[in-house]
């Protein structure tokens, strides 16, 4: 049987599962749902938020990022079976902010929730957080962990305190008064979301605190509380480049309107690139008896090799090249654009320096921005363009 059809038997029992909502008046609450690899969870997370919004009109919209688990599957025989159900397959991209923010877009309702897919957040709460919203009080309705009443569960120690500092973070880059920016369960209202959504830089997980940064106007805000709840079902997308995520949407929101924040990340790696050509330098001339221009090549291109698997992993992380095959391809482009960058930035020094006098720092410093400008235009398009 083909994928996303099914028999009228078991339709009607999925349908006997998850009652369709009253839609005839169309739906002026949408949830939005980021998916990838919850198969597990999405039907029984379909079921709890159908049972807790009895009652009201409502759209469950999940974004799936091409999971690999089967979770589309199971997305297409819910939203098969009951009308108040859509799937949008993302394929080429991944991230938790983009397709928060693709699945708003996608709606036309004037209330919008986000949940998690993975069960730890309480779908009790919204309806309180629907309530807030359509009392036109509140332009954001947060689902908070630290205010009272709310809690962090099981957390261990040290995650409790990396969600400390990075919520401190956080406050230093919005004005929004809010004690859990780091949360992903929230509510916010059509017209605050349409006035964030150009200034969004979609990067990373943490898309309320980039709401919060773009909104030209500070949101009136509400926290309800809630208790976060362990994961059951399926594996955390949290590690520790969420970190480095994270910092570059703090970095984004500083900066981002002057000089892309993946432009940032390369030149911080291209700073440790040369690190790396150092050591590789010293230790060929300290320790063999290599000649100095092929020591000089050997460290060249071990620069190259750590600036692209660094690239690779970090500032590229949502447009990631994965297989040994198109790793080596990547790796060529990387290094033939790269070696193009090296040249240019050696020509423009030299003519700087030798034709218009410049001081020897100003004409290498010169070369430098144009080598490094020229290899990550280059790269972002010959080398990590969209997949």
């Amino acid at each position: 049987m083909a994928s996303g059809e099914m028999s009228v038997a078991s339709a009607v029992a999925i349908a006997g599962a998850i009652p369709a909502p009253d839609t005839r008046k169309g739906a002026s609450l949408s949830i939005v749902v980021p998916t990838y690899n919850e198969v597990s969870n999405v039907r029984l997370l379909a079921e709890r938020i159908n049972e807790a919004l009895t009652g009201l009109s409502f759209e469950i919209v999940f974004v799936d990022d091409d999971s690999t688990d089967g979770t589309r599957d199971e997305l297409f025989r819910l939203a098969g079976s009951n009308p108040a159900i859509r799937v949008i397959q993302r394929i080429g991209r991944r991230g938790l902010a983009t397709a928060v923010i693709e699945g708003i877009l996608s709606t036309t309702s004037d209330y919008v929730v986000v949940i998690d897919a993975d069960l730890q957040h309480d779908e009790t709460i919204i309806p309180d957080m629907v309530a807030a919203l359509r009392s036109g009080d509140h332009d954001l309705v947060v689902g908070s962990r630290y205010v009272m009443g709310g809690g962090i569960g099981e957390w261990s120690a040290g995650r409790a305190r990396v969600s400390s500092v990075a919520t401190q973070i956080a406050k230093l880059a919005i004005s929004t008064d809010l004690s859990d920016p780091m949360s992903g369960f929230f509510g916010i209202t059509r017209t605050a979301f349409d006035a964030a959504v150009r200034n969004l830089s979609g990067q990373g997980y943490k898309i309320l605190v980039d709401i919060c940064a773009s909104s030209p106007t500070t949101l009136r805000v509400k926290e309800v509380p809630y208790v976060f709840k362990n994961r059951v079902h399926g594996d955390s997308k949290l590690d520790s480049l969420v970190i480095w995520e994270y910092l570059l949407l703090i970095a984004d929101k500083f900066v981002g309107h002057i000089v892309p924040v993946r432009f940032l990340s390369f030149i911080a790696i291209g700073s440790l690139g040369v690190l790396v050509h150092m050591a590789i330098l010293s230790a060929l001339i300290g320790l063999t008896d290599t000649r100095f221009w092929l020591s000089q090549a050997v460290a060249a291109s071990g620069a190259m090799v750590f600036n692209f698997f660094m690239n690779n992993i970090l500032t590229y992380r949502d447009q990631r090249i994965r297989g040994l095959l198109p790793l080596m391809k990547g790796l060529a482009s990387f290094i033939a654009v790269c070696s193009i960058g090296a040249l240019a930035n050696v020509g423009i020094a030299d003519y700087l320096f030798s034709d218009f006098r410049y001081g020897w720092i100003s004409a290498g410093l010169a070369g430098i921005l144009v080598g490094a400008v020229w290899n990550y235009a280059t790269t972002s398009v010959l080398t990590w363009r969209s997949r």
